[in-house]
């Protein structure tokens, strides 16, 4: 079974998930409860820090894609931040950075949420 955790911490108004281990198929169902568990309490805004993420597969993306319509029609977001480039490149393949907001640092992703102007 592939090694998997989640670290959650709060800035402000903004959660953001640290992302750590390998993402796929066995793990994916953990990350699902952690977004659910979010939307629940009403936390709408959440930024995903990949900084320790070693691997990602289809699975791990089908996590993303399920939530990110219902966290935007609550006027929520999901923004990524600090992937390695291998998990990278499995986003850009599937044409994931035209559909989410991808940054280099979790630092603005954050600003991103509290300044929504500033976006691209």
């Amino acid at each position: 079974m592939s090694q998997f955790d989640i670290y959650k911490r709060q800035h402000q108004s903004v959660e953001i998930l640290e992302l750590n281990g390998e993402l796929d198929a066995h793990t994916a169902p953990v990350l699902e409860q952690h977004i659910t568990k979010l939307i629940e309490s009403e936390k709408y805004q959440i930024v995903v820090n990949f900084s320790s993420l070693e691997y990602i597969s289809s699975a791990g993306l089908g996590v993303f894609m399920a939530y990110i319509e219902d966290l935007r029609e609550r006027g929520g977001d999901i923004k990524l931040t600090n992937m390695k480039e291998n998990v990278y490149n499995v986003f850009d393949l599937l044409g994931f950075p035209t559909l989410y907001d991808i940054l280099d640092e979790e630092s603005q992703a954050i600003k991103r949420f509290q300044n929504p102007s500033e976006s691209e």
